[in-house]
């Protein structure tokens, strides 16, 4: 059964899933609807891109820990991206990052889930103009669903967002529904705040 999350909230991944291992996290968005004039031109697609952070000690150490478009697959294979969505159109996740938590080396603590959208300041786009955005997390071996957070809140003139992050605790694996929006124009200066 799923856990629906609300913002700040922290669920455990493994506790009520013996032998997790593997977890689908997908991330979905939809574009809001634009009015536009005759003779205005027509508005760009909004172009989030989904990205995965390892961090050790809670700091982005190295630049291959970085999981996205341009970097598909973590060196230890432990993190992958499956693919960039240019437009957010159509129903159901728009971009998926799976993750092996067994593969995960010990060394990394977390892993956090950012959106940052594609040239943001030159196309004049914010978070304002997304709606029913979304992460969750899907057991990979059985396809169910663990947990949703849905974003709720205002994110006018927000450029790029911190989603949640997957984290080790006490020998557990946990997911914390952050939902922080930033103004950093790009996946560079959003990683960082982790730096």
């Amino acid at each position: 059964m799923s856990i629906s999350l609300q913002k700040g909230q922290k669920v455990s991944l493994t506790k009520d899933n013996a032998g997790l291992s593997r977890v689908v996290v997908g991330l979905g968005w939809d574009e809001v609807k634009r009015k536009t004039g005759f003779f205005a031109p027509k508005p760009q697609p909004i172009d989030c891109d989904a990205s995965a952070l390892a961090l050790i000690n809670g700091k982005l150490t190295y630049k291959e820990d970085v999981v996205f478009f341009g970097n598909l697959r973590h060196p230890t294979g432990a993190i992958e991206h499956m693919g960039d969505n240019l437009t957010g159109a159509g129903d159901g996740d728009d971009e998926q990052i799976v993750v092996d938590l067994s593969r995960i080396p010990a060394e990394y603590d977390r892993i956090v889930l950012v959106v940052n959208i594609y040239q943001a300041l030159q196309r004049n786009q914010h978070f304002g103009m997304i709606e029913n955005a979304f992460i969750r997390l899907v057991n990979a071996s059985n396809n169910t669903e663990m947990c949703k957070y849905s974003l709720t809140d205002n994110y006018s003139g927000m450029t790029a967002m911190i989603f949640g992050e997957i984290y080790r605790h006490n020998g557990e694996w946990k997911f914390n529904a952050i939902g922080q929006g930033t103004n950093d124009p790009g996946l560079g200066e959003l990683t960082r705040r982790y730096m």
